[in-house]
């Protein structure tokens, strides 16, 4: 459980930065194109929170598979094809 928490921290400051530059970045540029329409809407707050969790949840699902996978392997078996 220790080595899937460790990767995950590790994992999810990475996100948790690319949420932090991608965000602002997305914003600007959609409220520029949509400035375009006739009918103009603005972006909500919530619609980069709701990306910011799902990204956050597809990276925790992702490192929790790949670790469990890692766990459960037979060592004799990845030695004998190296």
């Amino acid at each position: 459980m220790s080595i899937v928490s460790m990767l995950s921290i590790d994992f999810l400051k990475l996100v948790f930065f690319a949420l932090i530059i991608a965000s602002p970045v997305a914003y600007f540029f959609m409220h520029q194109w949509l400035q375009d329409f006739a009918y103009r809407i603005d972006i909500s707050w919530w619609v980069f929170a709701l990306a910011g969790v799902a990204a956050v949840l597809i990276a925790l699902i992702t490192i929790s598979f790949q670790t469990i996978k890692a766990a459960l392997a037979n060592p004799v078996k990845s030695l004998r094809t190296e």
